[in-house]
């Protein structure tokens, strides 16, 4: 029984799609949805029932998954005792960007050092055209930059960090229902300005409004940003993450409007084509694990 066949089997399960599956495996779905049949001929029997785009377990599914599962356990087990002097030593280097070197390598490290305790880590800090050239270059391993393509490269989405417009605490458009996105031109701004393309999503929905914006201060730090708007010195359109633990402490609120729903910064994982797979897979684990994109 060919081992790829049942990871493509329990990827499409724990994922939940094909899609998904195939670009955690770096794979097409066309591939993905070959490995699951070859898998079917081998045992058989249906594992999934395609009603319209999804894809539902059978009962023999049901019943096969565990063995599955135990399969690739065991599996990997041994690959890691084999290759664990090789892959546990040494120095991993991570390009990543200002905001992911801020509000995600604190968490995602301790669980990465958990898999890989003998491993050091550097770290290079920069904008992603620099990182990707570093990573073609080989001056870091793997870089954790804005969502970009190049044919030389693997790269995978790691998570999306929405972008919400948030107001510090008692500031009148909390709890307003009648709340329309034209109350900003009212308001002292904040911009904090990344530079990355989902901004100019943000200014685009600025100029179809009947008042332009109050931008009193513009900012490339989310950083200044966010104390500025605790301060009340103005209210500000942030990525999620940055303010993840002052809106859970009740310090900062996110704002929704039908306008800017879906916007959010993309962040990729990428490395050059056929290095670091292994490494790969347990980062877009730990994200999973993370949940980095709520």
């Amino acid at each position: 029984m060919n081992i790829e066949n049942l990871e493509a089997f329990v990827y499409v399960i724990h994922l939940g799609s094909f899609n998904r599956a195939a670009e955690a495996l770096f794979l097409s779905q066309p591939s993905v949805t070959a490995r699951i049949q070859s898998l079917e001929r081998e045992l058989d029997c249906r594992l999934f029932d395609r009603i319209g785009k999804q894809a539902v377990l059978t009962e023999e599914g049901k019943r096969f998954l565990p063995y599955a599962q135990q399969i690739i356990q065991t599996y990997q087990k041994g690959k890691q005792h084999v290759q664990q002097k090789r892959r546990l030593t040494g120095e991993l280097r991570i390009g990543c960007t200002v905001s992911v070197s801020n509000y995600v390598i604190p968490e995602l490290l301790p669980l990465l050092k958990k898999k890989y305790p003998r491993l050091r880590f550097k770290f290079v800090t920069g904008v992603t055209d620099e990182l990707v050239g570093k990573v073609l270059n080989k001056e870091v391993d793997i870089g954790l930059v804005r969502n970009v393509t190049h044919p030389n490269l693997t790269s995978v989405k790691f998570f999306e960090d929405p972008i919400r417009l948030h107001v510090y605490a008692d500031h009148p458009f909390i709890g307003n229902e009648a709340l329309t996105i034209e109350a900003i031109g009212d308001q002292p701004l904040v911009f904090f300005e990344c530079g990355a393309l989902d901004w100019q999503r943000i200014h685009r929905i600025f100029e179809t409004l009947r008042q332009p914006p109050n931008v009193e201060i513009q900012t490339d730090n989310s950083e200044m940003a966010k104390k500025l708007v605790m301060e009340r010195v103005g209210i500000c359109f942030l990525p999620s993450l940055c303010v993840r633990r002052e809106v859970a402490e009740g310090k900062l609120f996110a704002i929704d409007f039908p306008e800017t729903a879906g916007i959010s910064m993309q962040t990729n994982i990428v490395a050059p084509q056929g290095e670091h797979e292994e490494l790969v897979r347990e980062l877009l684990q730990i994200g999973r694990e993370l949940s980095l994109s709520r």
